[in-house]
This record gives C-alpha cells, sequence and structure tokens, in this order.
C-alpha cells in the first residue's frame, strides 16, 4: 500500500503512467482506488500522475488537532511530492478544493509547479459561496449522506446529465462517495475551504496558470474564478460557456482535455 508519513498523518497516494511529474486533485473525493479512469483522458499517457487521498478519506488519517485549511492540505502536497523527489510538477487542481491547495502550493514551493490548472476555484469564500458550503455540511450532518448527495449533485451537472444520468451519480458508489460515513472529515473540508484567501498573495504567485471558467457553475462560477485571472501575474483564461461545476459528458469531456493538453504542452 502507497501510504507516506506526511507532516503528522498517513497519506494514500497512487502514481499512475509514465513521464514528466504531474499532481491531479480535486474537490471531496479522491481519483485513488479504481477511480483513475476518472481523470482527463490522456493523462497517464503522457505524465506520471500523482493521486491522493485527502486527510480523513479513504486510506488517509488525520491528526484532529491540526486545524484544516487549504494551507495545510498544500503542506501535505509539497512534503508528498519532496517524499517522491519530485519538482516542477505539472499541478492539475479541479473542482474546489484541489485547486484552491495548487495556489498555495505554486506561492509556497515555486520549485515544485512547472504550471497550474485551477477550475471551480476561488480566491476567497465570499459570504454567498462561504453559505453554500456551511449547508452542504448541515445537510450532511443533520439529515445524512444521501440527502448532501442529492443537494450537492443537483446543483453540480447540467439539468440534461442529471436527468438522464442521476441512477449512476447516486448510491455509495456515486459522486461524494467517499465521504459517506466520514462527516467529520467533509466538514474539516469545509471549514478549511470557506477559510481560504489567497488574496493577499496573487501578486506573487509566478507559475503560468491557466484559469478555467464554467460558465453555468451555480457554485464556483465567473464570479469566483475570474478575480484568480485577474490577479495572478502570469494566468490564462478560458470560458466554458456550457459547462457546469463538473465537466460531464463525452462532448465536455473532449473540449475540457484539448484546452488543457494544449496548455500543459505549452509548458
Amino acid at each position: 500500500m502507497p501510504v507516506a508519513q506526511i507532516n503528522g498523518h498517513n497519506m494514500y497516494y497512487e502514481v499512475h503512467g509514465e513521464g514528466p511529474p504531474a499532481v491531479y486533485i480535486g474537490g471531496w473525493d479522491t481519483f485513488c482506488h479504481g477511480r483513475s479512469h476518472f481523470l482527463a483522458r490522456g493523462m497517464t499517457d503522457s505524465y506520471s500522475t500523482v493521486i491522493i487521498d485527502y486527510r480523513g478519506i479513504g486510506d488517509s488519517d488525520d491528526d484532529l488537532s491540526m486545524t484544516p485549511s487549504t494551507e495545510l492540505f498544500a503542506d501535505d502536497i509539497a512534503a508528498l511530492l519532496d517524499h517522491l523527489n519530485m519538482t516542477s510538477v505539472y499541478f492539475v487542481g479541479l473542482v474546489g478544493m484541489g485547486a484552491c491547495i495548487g495556489q498555495w502550493v505554486a506561492l509556497k514551493r515555486p520549485d515544485l509547479v512547472r504550471c497550474m490548472v485551477n477550475m471551480g476555484c476561488w480566491t476567497w469564500a465570499d459570504p454567498m459561496l462561504s453559505d453554500q458550503l456551511q449547508s452542504f455540511g448541515d445537510i450532511h450532518e443533520h439529515a445524512g449522506f444521501s440527502a448532501f448527495q442529492s443537494m450537492v449533485a443537483s446543483y453540480s451537472f447540467r439539468p440534461d446529465y442529471y436527468n438522464a444520468n442521476r441512477e449512476k451519480l447516486m448510491g455509495s458508489g456515486g459522486v461524494w462517495g467517499s465521504l459517506e460515513g466520514r462527516i467529520p472529515a467533509h466538514l474539516r473540508f469545509i471549514q478549511a475551504c470557506r477559510g481560504h484567501d489567497i488574496r493577499p498573495h496573487l501578486k506573487d504567485i509566478a507559475a503560468p496558470t491557466l484559469v478555467l471558467h464554467a460558465g453555468q457553475d451555480v457554485i464556483t462560477g465567473p464570479r469566483t474564478t475570474m478575480p484568480l485571472e485577474e490577479g495572478l501575474p502570469n494566468s490564462t483564461g478560458v470560458m466554458m460557456e456550457e459547462v457546469a461545476h463538473v465537466v460531464a459528458g463525452k462532448d465536455e469531456k473532449i473540449a475540457f482535455c484539448d484546452i488543457l493538453f494544449e496548455f500543459l504542452k505549452k509548458h
């Protein structure tokens, strides 16, 4: 089992593929344990891609005495890359927390980040985003996982995709399934996400960054992603008008991969 003692906890990780090193992390879930097929198609054909279980989910444990923050999770990633002797990685952070973590890694350890992709991100949790995130945690804690899963999924996909695929999205093997039975971990993720504020440091992040804006995202749409593009000194923004919080469906995934790999190949 690939577990490393990292920053005060046992951190589970996997490395898939061959080529230059990359990190690929998302929101409140994992790409590990047989879920690497959810990575952008072609990622592991070209890159040695690191995926992880965040603190408290999958096979990673947590030290509950440590205050959760996106900066703490960034320190975890940085220490893991040091453990793996990886530098100058292609850092792909998607759909929430993973993008915010990437911002801190690029700021604190520029030697580790060759370039960065951020989607579904924010520079700080404004009152609307903060209240949305808190409501997700409240629903999970007080109404149960199924109610939370239905709520977050209905906010995260285009209506046509949700209606056509609802049965496979729901249940233990469905979206955000790693949080089932892990309420304390989920609440700690939410605390970290609500506390994220990279605004004072944006000008100091030098890594070339692709900021993807999802035009139909009602959680982390252009309202929260555009300030990142505007504040970074070396950013490129691309608008995907018809995409919601989660890239879903064959056509969307192909379009996403075209944008992603064109950017990565430039760097």
